[in-house]
Order: C-alpha cells, then sequence, then structure tokens
C-alpha cells in the first residue's frame, strides 16, 4: 500500500502542470509576422481619367509611358505584440498591436520615355492595431486550434511618395495615400499548450483595405490617381504566456 502511494506522490510530482484556458484568463503573445501585400493597382486607367490632357497627352502616356502602369508595395518582416481575453473557455478577444510596418511603394510597368524618372516612389509607414473574436475548438487540449474574425484600422503614419519628372528631374510631384483606412479581418491558427501556462502559437490572418492614392502635378492640387487595393497575408509565429 505505501509502495503505490509513493508511485502515485512521484508521478503527480513529475506529471507537466499544463494550464489551459478557463474564463476570464489573459494571453499575451509575441510573434513575427510576414506580412504580404497582394495590392491591385489600376494607376494608368485613373491617371487618365485625373489628367486627360497632360502637356498634350493623355497622364498616364505621359508619365509613364504605359498606360497600364499600376502600383505595387513590397513585402516585410516585423515583430508583433498581441493581448488576449478569454470571455469564455472558447471565446477569446484579441488585440494585435503590430509596431509600424514599413513597405517600399513603385510604379510597375515603366515605358521608355516616360516623364516619371524614379519607379521607386519613397516608403509608407503603417500602423496596423486588429481587433478579432476568435473561437477556440479545443481549449482544454495541448492542440487547441481556432478561428477568428474582426476588424483592422489602418494608420498611415508616413503616407507621402515623390515622382521626379523630365524634362525639370529636380521637380518633385507629390504622391499622398489616405491617412486613415478601415478594413475587415479574418484569422486562423493554434497555440500549442506547454506547461506552466506557455505556450507556442502559428497565425494567418487576411486584411482587406484600400486607400486612395493622389498626385499634385506642378504644385497644383491633388487628384486621384489610384484606388489601391493592398489586402496582405499576415503570417505569424511565436510563443505566449497565459496569466
Amino acid at each position: 500500500m505505501k509502495k503505490t502511494m509513493l508511485a502515485v506522490a512521484l508521478a503527480a510530482a513529475l506529471t507537466p502542470n499544463f494550464a489551459f484556458a478557463e474564463q476570464g484568463d489573459w494571453v499575451v503573445r509575441l510573434r513575427a509576422v510576414n506580412i504580404n501585400p497582394s495590392e491591385s493597382s489600376k494607376l494608368g486607367e485613373q491617371t487618365n481619367k485625373a489628367y486627360p490632357d497632360l502637356l498634350g497627352n493623355p497622364g498616364a502616356e505621359t508619365l509613364y509611358a504605359n498606360n497600364n502602369a499600376n502600383l505595387s508595395v513590397d513585402s516585410n518582416t516585423i515583430p508583433e505584440l498581441d493581448i488576449s481575453y478569454y470571455v469564455t473557455k472558447n471565446i477569446a478577444l484579441e488585440l494585435i498591436l503590430a509596431l509600424g510596418t514599413k513597405h517600399d511603394v513603385s510604379i510597375s510597368g515603366l515605358g521608355p520615355g516616360a516623364a516619371v524618372t524614379n519607379k521607386n516612389l519613397g516608403e509608407v509607414n503603417l500602423l496596423p492595431p486588429t481587433l478579432t473574436a476568435q473561437w477556440h475548438f479545443r481549449p482544454d487540449q495541448t492542440f487547441d486550434p481556432y478561428v477568428g474574425a474582426g476588424v483592422s484600422y489602418i494608420r498611415a503614419m508616413d503616407n507621402g511618395l515623390t515622382a521626379d519628372t523630365i524634362p525639370a528631374p529636380d521637380t518633385e510631384h507629390r504622391i499622398r495615400i489616405d491617412r486613415n483606412m478601415w478594413g475587415p479581418a479574418l484569422q486562423a491558427g493554434f497555440d500549442i499548450n506547454l506547461k506552466d501556462g506557455w505556450m507556442i502559437n502559428f497565425d494567418v490572418k487576411k486584411i482587406w483595405f484600400e486607400t486612395d492614392v493622389k498626385l499634385s502635378v506642378n504644385g497644383g492640387d491633388y487628384k486621384k490617381i489610384d484606388e489601391l487595393d493592398i489586402n496582405p497575408l499576415v503570417v505569424g509565429i511565436g510563443f505566449g504566456k497565459r496569466f
């Protein structure tokens, strides 16, 4: 009997102390995330509408030497901090607090003889806090997959770009995007629960948002030259701690 009780005590002492989700829990996660835009642009088409007769020619043909020119936005990898609150055992609210993410913006499809001399227009700095509501399928298991949906607010902290043109290459044609943008977000991922409340996390989000792109030619008023859909895919991996 004593040997049996000793064996049970030793087994209990050696069993990992797994902490699973409960109502009222807080979870803090730190991820490395890759933000990969899937942009849609109609730069040439919109420029012709804004500047139908620029220097005697259609605007896009003058500026880009290509009516099919588009804007492209590069990807970036940044750290991300998020905080979750478990409303119930299965339902959690997650606030994603990513640092500002910088993306180079360029024109694709510049033709020979284009007035715009710089393919790379500069970079924009976006701050994308996102709030999602998640459903956790197996919160009391080691492997806990989840799905979520919510909304993202995108703040352009640096929204100015520049296009240099000929015959006066020192003349800057200023380009800007919207300062504030909103869009829906979908999310899927999983936690691998470890002992003492620690976890490994993998997460994928799709965010949809768009911005107006406006150009000032020769110091004139800004006119819309594109409606840029950015729609990034955000893939992250990291770790977290439940409190």
